[in-house]
């Protein structure tokens, strides 16, 4: 695909990828994807992620079931980061909570802003 060559991967071929709930605009998390996921993505519609610490790709989901469908992958004005619009089914954390994004920097310390809405061993076993 020509539109992947207009994606400037880093060094380790990799790109930042951020995920957003298409409807509400909620952040979700912060992935990296190489050329090979952000291929497989476009072909499926099921978002594909590169794992660092597994060195292979990830298809959220298939371990958890909490899936994501995209629904419009737009690039940045530099063309080094993606963001993913998706249709996120269940939790986008490993946590166990709906965003990866759910502490924030409050009177000197990071405060939880959501609860876990799954407990981890439910999603992972």
């Amino acid at each position: 695909m020509a539109m992947l060559d207009q994606i400037r991967f880093d060094a380790a071929g990799l790109v930042a990828a951020v995920a957003q709930q298409h409807d509400t605009g909620e952040v979700l998390m912060l992935a990296w994807m190489n050329r090979d996921a952000v291929a497989e993505t476009l072909a499926t519609g099921q978002v594909c992620y590169w794992s660092r610490s597994r060195k292979a790709l990830w298809r959220k989901g298939e371990t958890s079931g909490q899936t994501q469908r995209l629904v419009e992958l737009r690039v940045d004005c530099d063309g080094d980061s993606l963001l993913l619009r998706v249709d996120q089914h269940g939790v986008a954390c490993h946590t166990g909570h709906r965003s990866c994004f759910y502490r924030a920097a409050r009177d000197g310390g990071w405060v939880e802003t959501a609860a876990a809405l799954v407990a981890p061993a439910d999603l992972y076993g």
